[in-house]
């Protein structure tokens, strides 16, 4: 399975944007899947994870109440919207998925990653 992150910019403090991450060469359909991130110096932080169904999601405290993890399995993909960006949300974002059951905030527990993509939030 390959993952395709898109969907990074440059936007103001207070402004919106959705990634996406795209599957190819496989079905994500039955794997759990989240998001990552990285910024300069840092290491890299849970953000996001849903399960394969949808059905059960778990947020970093850090973003809750202002993303939203989603996913289209008919579609092979998965979202992340994000509104009320904040500078501290600048990173390199990751979107990974996971053969494991339930809920996964390690990404220890991810077996296939795609590559980053930028967001930068200026205020």
């Amino acid at each position: 399975v390959q993952l395709q992150a898109s969907g990074g910019g440059l936007v103001q403090a207070g402004d919106s944007l959705r990634l996406s991450c795209a599957a190819s060469g496989g079905t994500v359909s039955r794997l759990g899947m989240g998001w990552f991130r990285q910024s300069p110096g840092k290491e890299r932080e849970f953000v996001a994870t849903i399960t394969w169904s949808g059905g059960s999601t778990v947020y970093a405290d850090s973003v809750k109440g202002r993303f939203t993890i989603s996913r289209e399995n008919a579609l092979n993909t998965m979202y992340l919207q994000m509104n009320s960006l904040k500078s501290e949300d600048t990173a390199v974002y990751y979107c990974a998925a996971t053969l494991l059951l339930r809920t996964r905030t390690s990404g220890s527990d991810y077996h296939y990653w795609g590559q980053g993509t930028q967001v930068t939030v200026s205020s």
